[in-house]
C-alpha cells in the first residue's frame, strides 16, 4: 500500500518534468523511473518545486527605479558576449496610476516569471511600480499595466553601441493571463508591436539628447498634481486681464486736442 501510494505521488511529478517527452516515452519513462521515487517520494515530489525555485532566484526580478535603471539594464548588456540582451519589464500602478485595476495584469505577471526564468535564453525582468517611482513611468511615457521590451544589441566590431529597440506593449486589464506575457518572449510575440522611436525614447529620444527628461518627467508629474480647476481658473483671470485691457481708451498724445463731442 506505501509503494503504491508513493508511485501515486511520483508519477504526476514526473509527468510535469518531461512535458516536452512524446507520450510513449513518458509511459516508459514514468515505469522505469518509479522505483527510484519510491523510497524517497516526498523529497522527490518537492525537487521541481525547488528546482523552479531556485531558478527564479538566479533570474531575480529587478526592482527599477530612476536612480538605477541605467546601472542596471546596462550592466547586463555589458556582461553578456554572446548576443543581444532582452529585457522584459512590468510597469504597474496602485489606486492612483493604475486606479486599482492592475491587480489582475500583476497576477498573470507573477504567475508568467518563473516560465520565463525557466525559459531557454530567457529575459532579464523587471518592474516598474508607478504609484512608487512616477517619475521614472513619466520619463519613458510608460502607463501601466504594459510590458516594456527592449533589447539590447551586441557591440559593433568597433565597440560602439547600437541603439536599442524599445517597445511598449499595453496590457489588458481584465482579460491578460501569463499565458498572453510568458508568449511574448517565447513566441516573439513582442515582434507584433513597432519599435519606439520617438522623443521619450529611454537611451536615445530627443529628451535624453538634450538632457531634459527628468525636468519634463516632473513638470508632467505637477501638471498631474494641479487641482482640475486650477487651469479653469487661471485661464478666466488670464481672458478677463486681456479682455480689460482691450476694452481701455487708447492714450492722447501730450498737446493733442480733445476729441469733439
Amino acid at each position: 500500500m506505501r509503494v503504491s501510494s508513493a508511485l501515486l505521488v511520483a508519477l504526476p511529478a514526473l509527468a510535469l518534468a518531461e512535458d516536452q517527452v512524446p507520450l510513449v516515452d513518458k509511459v516508459k519513462g514514468w515505469f522505469n523511473q518509479a522505483q527510484s521515487y519510491v523510497s524517497t517520494a516526498i523529497p522527490a515530489a518537492a525537487t521541481p518545486v525547488e528546482a523552479a525555485a531556485s531558478k527564479v532566484a538566479e533570474k531575480a526580478v529587478a526592482n527599477l527605479t530612476l536612480e538605477n535603471w541605467r546601472q542596471t539594464i546596462n550592466s547586463s548588456a555589458s556582461a553578456a558576449a554572446a548576443g543581444p540582451q532582452e529585457w522584459m519589464i512590468y510597469v504597474t500602478g496602485g489606486n492612483k496610476t493604475c486606479f486599482g485595476l492592475c491587480g489582475n495584469t500583476t497576477e498573470a505577471w507573477n504567475k508568467s516569471v518563473p516560465v520565463l526564468a525557466a525559459a531557454p535564453k530567457s529575459p532579464n525582468l523587471g518592474v516598474i511600480d508607478c504609484e512608487i517611482d512616477n517619475i521614472l513611468c513619466n520619463t519613458w511615457a510608460a502607463s501601466p499595466p504594459s510590458i516594456v521590451h527592449i533589447q539590447i544589441p551586441a557591440p559593433l566590431p568597433d565597440q560602439s553601441a547600437p541603439a536599442p529597440a524599445v517597445r511598449f506593449i499595453p496590457l489588458n486589464r481584465v482579460n491578460t493571463t501569463a499565458l498572453n506575457i510568458t508568449q511574448l518572449h517565447t513566441e516573439k510575440k513582442f515582434e507584433q508591436t513597432e519599435p519606439y522611436e520617438g522623443i521619450f525614447h529611454p537611451f536615445n529620444g530627443l529628451l535624453v539628447q538634450f538632457g531634459v527628461e527628468v525636468p519634463v518627467a516632473y513638470a508632467f508629474w505637477a501638471f498631474s498634481k494641479m487641482p482640475s480647476w486650477l487651469p479653469m481658473v487661471a485661464i478666466s483671470m488670464i481672458s478677463r486681464n486681456f479682455m480689460s485691457r482691450r476694452a481701455q481708451p487708447a492714450a492722447r498724445p501730450a498737446g493733442a486736442a480733445p476729441a469733439a463731442q
